[in-house]
Formats: C-alpha cells, structure tokens, sequence
C-alpha cells in the first residue's frame, strides 16, 4: 500500500476521477448517478469509485439495494498543504521571470516610443 499523499496523487490522476469527486463536493451520490454523465460502463465506474475510496477520498455505504457515495476532503487537505510548501518557491520564480521581462522589453519599449514621437515614416510601395 502506498503512502497516503501518493494514493492521493494517484487517485487524482484521472479526470473522470476528479469529476467524480467535483461532483461529490456538490453533495452525495449513488453509483448510477455518478456514472451518468460518463460515456463508460457501470464497471468501469465502479473501479474508479474503489481507486478513490483506497486513496480515502470517498466512502461508501450501502442503503438498501443502493450504494451512497460521499466525499472525503481530508485526503485532499493533505496534499493541498503539501503543495502550499512549494508556493513561496514558484512565487520567488514568477517574480524573477517578471523583472527579467520588464528589463528585456524596456529598451524595446523606449525604441517604440522615439518612432512614435519622431513620427511616423512613410510607408513604401
């Protein structure tokens, strides 16, 4: 069994997974009317449903002949904390990117500016 954050991770790798789970932040849901909006079969949702639930991204419970589904948001706090770490890094990095851009376009910019005011030359055919 994986760690937990990489079950997650996992499990959050498929986008008919993460839609599911999208809709489960709306509010519980049975099997079926989860895998209605899905062009795959009843099996092939339900094995998305087990890969969610070993990650303890949903539960389970049965009621009756049907089987409520619920989101689980712990998992999800988990690896959200975990990628905060790396915001002070990326941050850092979009901040550089910008200095580097705005020095490398002023001289262009300043360049434009002398055309404009000198006037524009004519064009030629």
């Amino acid at each position: 069994m994986p760690d937990a954050l990489s079950a997650t991770f996992a499990a959050l790798s498929d986008p008919t997974r993460r839609a599911i789970l999208a809709r489960l932040a709306a509010g519980e849901a049975t099997v079926n009317e989860l895998a209605a909006p899905f062009a795959i079969s009843l099996p092939a949702v339900s094995r998305h449903l087990k890969v969610l639930e070993r990650a303890r991204l949903i539960t389970r419970e049965r009621e009756a002949q049907w089987r409520r589904c619920r989101l689980a948001a712990e998992p999800l706090k988990e690896a959200a904390e975990w990628m905060e770490r790396y915001r002070a890094f990326w941050d850092a990095r979009f901040d550089a990117l910008e200095k580097f851009l705005a020095r490398e376009t002023a001289p262009h910019a300043e360049k434009k500016e002398k055309r404009h005011a000198a006037g524009r030359r004519p064009r030629r055919k």
